[in-house]
């Protein structure tokens, strides 16, 4: 990597350092020197995620004065970090966090498994359930029946049938956000609608700052459109996002664009509350950064007494900062591609511009079948059946993972449909290797961040139940097992610095 995108402050990763959970002592065991305790603990956070890859490092003085240690203790932990490659310097710009050529990372991406493989191999790679029935089917007689009148026309909405806009801009009105059916376009999913204002906001060269974990399709889909992506790391927990990294990054980054996932995001289930949102709303409206927000997850409520937030399109009453991406993928269908973009009437008549070289619009049938959802309350009554059917998965999973794997750390998300475990200091890449070979696909942490950060993750999705969930987390141990008895991340984890 060229250069740092982002910066990581001396009193922060001093925190970040101390906060790191301390290894029991070996009996007999003689500890490290204080700068090989130093440079493990520095690994880790990036491996983890919690200090992005390319985050500039303060200067060794500095660090020092923070840690109460010398210089010189330092100036030995970064030599050794840079030998291992997880550190990079040029004289004039700094030091900044990398990950070494030719890490292990999975060789395939999140495609759906091939139906002919459904038999023998658990799927956890896909965060997608099953049709909900007899919805699907009724959705599609229903457009069926509305087809006739739409069969006499050329057939080509570029900004979406307008019976269809208006039914989503009704939606938005009715949670207390004024919303015109010229706000609205219709895309092929919510992949088409991202892939539609990346090419609109963000040509290639530019930045966009992501959350760090995030949705590894979407950071795919910006890499190939030429953006750099600048990460920008979650709080812990599930509380979303930590708002003094994301207006430092606003700040000294200047991202043209900024994508996040305030509702159940994915792969981590965070939700984001209220005072979060109008924060960064604000950070970025000042920053003059377009702030994108993936709501696709929002319907997928799995707590019946949680009261969701205010989408974050209602902190922005003028429409000039936030662009909301909705799907009725994730809460109804994977295969039902339809999704949405809600924005000012400037950006969606630019995207509907834009679209005459791409995909000219989205299928007039499964759009009627959204709209028939939509206008009879088939929607609600299927959503509500996705709902109870990966809340019991969830609590499966849950439960089946307490089992087998006890050591290994997660906190049980409130909506959404993935879970993000920490591996106990295992490799989520070797896991997914390992996992090939006893019948389970799993998508190992670093597909999820920038330059292969969260090495010791992986993201199980709720979309097994009962005896199948117990026997995919009975694999995912054998998996353990092995990647155990071949290596897993680093011999022994690295204790907590101490000065």
């Amino acid at each position: 990597m060229a250069q740092w995108t982002s910066a990581v402050g001396a009193a922060q990763l001093a925190r970040l350092l101390t906060s790191q959970q301390e290894r029991p002592a070996v009996p007999g065991a003689r500890r490290p020197p204080a700068y090989r305790v130093l440079a493990d603990g520095i690994r880790l956070l990036v491996l983890e995620g919690r200090v992005p890859v390319a985050a500039r490092l303060p200067a060794e003085r500095e660090l020092a004065l923070a840690l109460s240690v010398s210089r010189t203790t330092v100036a030995a932990a970064f030599e050794a970090l840079r030998t291992e490659g997880f550190l990079e310097s040029r004289r004039g710009a700094g030091s900044w966090t990398a990950v070494p050529a030719g890490n292990p990372l999975p060789a395939r991406g999140l495609e759906p498994l091939p139906p002919e493989a459904l038999g023998s191999v658990i799927d956890l790679g896909c965060a997608s359930l099953p049709a909900p029935e007899p919805w699907l089917t009724r959705a599609v007689q229903g457009a069926l029946e509305d087809l006739p009148p739409y069969a006499h026309t050329h057939g080509d909405y570029p900004a979406g049938l307008p019976a269809l806009r208006a039914m989503i801009a009704e939606r938005y009105t009715a949670l207390g956000i004024p919303t015109m059916p010229e706000q609205v376009m219709v895309t092929t999913g919510a992949m088409g609608a991202m892939d539609a204002i990346c090419h609109l906001f963000a040509g290639r060269g530019e930045r966009i700052a992501v959350e760090s974990p995030s949705y590894a399709n979407i950071l795919q889909l910006m890499r190939e459109a030429g953006a750099r992506l600048v990460p920008v790391a979650m709080d812990d927990g599930l509380a979303g996002w930590d708002l003094d990294r994301w207006r430092q990054v606003l700040r000294e980054s200047a991202p043209r664009l900024a994508y996040v996932v305030a509702d159940f995001h994915n792969p981590t289930g965070a939700l984001a509350d209220e005072d979060r949102r109008r924060r960064l709303v604000e950070s970025a409206r000042s920053a003059g950064t377009v702030l994108v927000v993936d709501e696709t997850m929002r319907d997928l409520t799995l707590d019946p007494d949680l009261e969701l937030p205010r989408p974050v399109c209602g902190f922005d009453p003028a429409g000039s900062t936030v662009v909301t991406v909705g799907s009725a993928s994730k809460a109804f269908w994977a295969g039902m591609r339809i999704g949405w973009v809600r924005a000012a009437p400037d950006v969606i008549r630019s995207l509907v511009a834009a679209r005459a070289y791409a995909d000219l619009g989205t299928p007039v049938l499964e759009q009627l079948a959204v709209s028939w959802l939509f206008s009879t309350g088939g929607w609600e009554q299927a959503v509500e059946m996705r709902r109870a059917q990966a809340r019991e998965n969830r609590d499966a999973l849950v439960g089946a993972l307490r089992r087998e794997l006890p050591d290994w750390e997660f906190e049980v998300p409130h909506g959404g449909l993935t879970l993000w475990v920490r591996t106990g200091g295992l490799s989520g890449s070797r896991l997914a290797e390992a996992g090939e070979r006893v019948g389970l696909r799993v998508p190992s942490g670093p597909r999820f961040g920038v330059d292969g950060a969260f090495e010791g993750y992986v993201r199980l999705p709720f979309t097994v139940g009962g005896a199948v969930a117990d026997e995919a987390a009975a694999r995912l141990a054998a998996a353990a097992r092995i990647v155990r008895a071949g290596g897993g991340l680093g011999s022994e984890a690295p204790r907590t610095f101490v000065a």
